[in-house]
């Protein structure tokens, strides 16, 4: 419920602030109109959600100081970036920001008996993957907003593998900061400059190896979406979920055999695509634009997978087309699950 008198006044107060932070080169100025157009979005959602707008404008203001930070000491990811939770609580910033562009009385989350199962197989410190397709940069706090309430042990230890954009975008920062992350450069960004590709493949490499010891201390729940980048609308306006790279998929399966404890498969579908749209094309620069739409959000657990059973009646496959039938088992499992979903 509103408690500010004024709202206009505090949103005016930001847009000053973005304005003056432009003028004396604290931020560039396109990300300055990157902030007035994603605040201005914030504020309308606010509104039409019928939320705090002091408090929640509040909190858009230390986001503010936190893209500040980052244009002047850019924060290093390492491999394996733990979320930070002292003395800034980043991973608590990041579900309040997000949380009242969540339309919670309209959102679902289904398959919890298979979220129940993965549950189990941490306790006795089994690892779990989560093959799963990607909307948003803001997917994992939109996981752990609907997840908050019955799981929120699974949510905050939950690893994401994360690629390039993420990590690098002074506005994405705060939010991954506060998430735990295994950092690989995704295929679109590994020959990007030309010169770092070798390097980027070793990072990857390196980020490969750390997952493995991961998995080889056992209990680890890992997220990963195989698509190598986020579901875009097509000419229509649906949304496609962008079918699993087989390569990728094979790299996890095949990583998580070498692991001391078993690894479980199991599938996620979600549906966050109007709460932070991604550009309509997909670009190599960073610093794309961010308008909120709000509204409802979707998880939908899948079974668990066999990844053996998947091909065991393909005996005649090679190598190349066993990827692509595993690949293409996954996603379709991820679609089924998915065209589930309201679709408004």
């Amino acid at each position: 419920m509103e408690t500010n008198s004024n709202p206009d006044l505090n949103l005016s107060k930001l847009r000053e602030k973005i304005y003056s932070l432009a003028i004396k080169k604290e931020i560039p100025s396109k990300y300055a109109k990157i902030l007035k157009t994603f605040l201005n979005s914030y504020y309308e959602v606010l509104i039409s959600h019928n939320q705090s707008v002091k408090f929640y404008l509040s909190l858009f203001d230390q986001f503010l100081t936190f893209v500040i930070k980052q244009f002047k000491y850019p924060y290093i990811f390492k491999l394996f970036h733990q979320a930070i939770r002292k003395p800034i609580d980043y991973y608590k910033f990041g579900i309040d920001f997000l949380t009242p562009l969540v339309d919670l009385s309209r959102s679902t989350t289904h398959g919890l008996n298979y979220l129940k199962e993965m549950t189990t197989l941490l306790k006795k410190k089994e690892n779990v993957i989560l093959f799963a397709n990607h909307q948003i940069e803001a997917d994992p706090q939109a996981i752990s907003i609907l997840l908050k309430d019955q799981f929120a042990d699974f949510a905050e230890k939950l690893i994401f593998v994360a690629g390039t954009r993420v990590t690098t975008d002074p506005l994405a920062i705060p939010f991954s900061m506060g998430c735990n992350l295994l950092c690989i450069h995704s295929k679109k960004y590994i020959d990007v400059p030309p010169e770092n590709k070798r390097k980027k493949q070793l990072h990857n490499k390196k980020t490969m190896e750390l997952m493995v010891k991961l998995l080889s201390t056992g209990g680890q729940a890992i997220y990963v979406a195989p698509s190598g980048g986020r579901d875009r609308a097509d000419t229509s306006g649906q949304i496609e979920v962008v079918p699993f790279d087989p390569q990728s998929v094979e790299m996890f399966y095949l990583m998580a055999k070498k692991a001391a404890f078993p690894t479980h498969f199991y599938t996620l579908a979600l549906s966050t695509y109007h709460l932070l749209p991604p550009p309509e094309e997909s670009e190599l620069e960073i610093g794309e634009f961010r308008i909120t739409k709000g509204g409802a959000i979707h998880l939908c657990f899948g079974p668990k997978v066999n990844m053996e059973k998947i091909c065991k009646f393909h005996a005649d496959m090679d190598k190349r087309e066993k990827r692509k039938l595993r690949a293409e088992f996954l996603w379709r499992q991820v679609k089924k699950d998915y065209d589930k979903f309201p679709k408004s």
